[in-house]
């Protein structure tokens, strides 16, 4: 009998062993979830934490959007000018685009160039067209050219004046046939000795004055 109750003994502690076992594997199982909603709560105020993402409305905010002023104020580079009509008629297409100031100014400072460059061709081209209308002019040019020439500066150098010279050659006038036709008449006039000083009878001598501005032919 002794025997017996031994082996009873043994598996009534192994019994009582299990429940014990099985209550701490529910806790530590139960403790995980606490533990991850703690853990996902930061992750969500983190992405709900959007501070960059008011920055950029604040930026455009601040952000004005200019367009043609009442009144544009152009200036040229140092040293030039613009030409008044070229500018006007810039200065209307720029209000019509609703261009700003400086957006205006930057274009501008562009396009001058090529339109200086561009008139300056066509500057040339006319003075081409007005030397090669001299050069074969039927009363003073051809063969006897240079001398006629001669003749017109003649009339220049006495009637004239610096400034005037100047301008012919600045302009390209000088190259102008009516302009070197009216020298040559006056030096030729000059060269017939038809002009005589002071009085003199009449239709017998001319003055400088009725040979220049002589309206009667």
């Amino acid at each position: 009998m002794p025997e017996a109750t031994e082996t009873v003994q043994n598996p009534t502690e192994t019994a009582t062993s299990t429940p014990e076992a099985a209550a701490t594997t529910t806790t530590l199982l139960g403790s995980v979830e606490p533990v991850t909603a703690e853990t996902t709560t930061p992750a969500t105020q983190t992405e709900t934490e959007p501070v960059a993402a008011e920055k950029p409305a604040e930026a455009k905010t601040e952000v004005k959007v200019e367009g043609a002023p009442e009144k544009y104020e152009f200036k040229a580079p140092e040293g030039k000018s613009y030409d008044a009509n070229i500018l006007s008629a810039f200065e209307a297409s720029a209000k019509e685009a609703n261009l700003s100031q400086d957006a205006a100014q930057k274009l501008l400072d562009t396009m001058s160039p090529k339109i200086a460059e561009r008139q300056t061709e066509q500057i040339q081209a006319i003075n081409k067209q007005w030397l090669d209308a001299s050069t074969s002019d039927k009363e003073f040019g051809g063969e006897a050219l240079n001398e006629n020439l001669g003749v017109a500066k003649k009339a220049l150098d006495q009637f004239g004046s610096p400034d005037l010279n100047k301008l012919l050659a600045s302009t390209g006038l000088g190259n102008h046939p009516e302009i070197i036709r009216a020298f040559y008449k006056v030096g030729k006039a000059i060269g017939e000795d038809k002009f005589v000083s002071g009085s003199a009878p009449a239709g017998k001598g001319r003055t400088a004055a009725s040979v220049l501005y002589d309206n009667t032919k």
